[in-house]
């Protein structure tokens, strides 16, 4: 069974092929209305089903739309909607859905969760987000730095701000994909020190730098996500905020990074907190086409499941 469940637990080669296979499916529908079928259709007579505990929209729209490009269909669920693990534990739920889907991608707060889901489903569970790791934003992050610039292993990321799921994911790629990684923000809030271990053992760079201007010299791409979760209360907001405000993404900090050095941000933002407006549609930034990416390195991924 083959689930993609996190970066780091995905072999090199497989990471690469599913990388290749989405620019090689992006560039095939260029020129086609948006809403056609693929060429190739290796999802027709499949059922996926997209469940969803914490609210979405790019994770929602990207993985529907590529679904339907390439033949399938899929089912939409909330957490509102079942009863896993409340009435049902997960593993029964596991079980039932394997009866009637060939897929389930699932986007959930507990890591515990997904991995109970994938122990015993028996098709292939995807990670559409933890609290604890984001592989999909990340594997578009990659497609999205490579059409742009070339192969990123050996370049320097650097990540500013809140050391969270996105950050890991990003961790787990330095070690995979070979480029290094200097995390900039609050002690507080640095990275998971497993992921910086892992990362480490393979042979990468992976730097901790307090001051965001040393952080960003050098760097070939610059990345942020935001300081505050939907679900966090008024005074952690404030809290953040204080912490994080040295470690926002403008015009400034750019300007110590390469000339050609790229800028991302995953969406939604709050544009203005963690990065500027100037930034976010300047001549560095590329976060529409990561955004458009997400469906395109989802539907590899997807085909990588399916063993296709």
């Amino acid at each position: 069974m083959k689930h993609f469940l996190d970066i780091n637990k995905t072999e090199v080669a497989d990471l690469r092929g599913m990388i290749d296979s989405a620019l090689a499916m992006k560039t095939a529908r260029l020129g086609r209305p948006k809403g056609a079928l693929d060429d190739e259709q290796p999802l027709k007579d499949h059922m996926v089903a997209l469940i969803f505990e914490k609210p979405s929209t790019r994770t929602r729209v990207s993985f529907d739309v590529g679904v339907r490009q390439m033949g399938g269909q899929t089912m939409v669920l909330s957490g509102k909607e079942m009863q896993l693990g409340h009435g049902e534990t997960i593993a029964d739920t596991a079980r039932v859905l394997s009866r009637y889907v060939d897929l389930i991608m699932i986007r959930t707060f507990e890591e515990q969760v997904l991995l109970e889901l994938a122990e015993y489903a028996d098709v292939p569970v995807i990670n559409g987000l933890t609290d604890r790791s984001h592989p999909c934003q990340i594997m578009a992050d990659i497609l999205t730095y490579e059409e742009h610039r070339g192969p990123i292993t050996g370049k320097k990321v650097v990540w500013s701000g809140d050391g969270n799921n996105v950050c890991s994911s990003f961790l787990h790629a330095a070690g995979q994909f070979g480029f290094d990684l200097t995390f900039t923000g609050p002690a507080v809030l640095d990275p998971e020190d497993v992921f910086v271990a892992e990362a480490r053992s393979k042979g990468v760079t992976v730097s901790i730098e307090r001051d965001p201007v040393k952080a960003v010299e050098g760097a070939d791409l610059v990345v942020t996500d935001t300081w505050v979760s939907m679900h966090d209360a008024q005074s952690a907001r404030e809290r953040r905020h204080n912490q994080l405000r040295p470690y926002q993404v403008n015009e400034e900090l750019m300007s110590h990074a390469k000339p050609d050095a790229l800028f991302m941000h995953c969406l939604p933002a709050h544009r203005d907190e963690e990065a500027t407006s100037a930034v976010m549609d300047g001549p560095h930034s590329v976060i529409f086409d990561e955004a458009e990416n997400r469906m395109h390195a989802q539907k590899a991924v997807m085909r990588w499941c399916l063993g296709q």
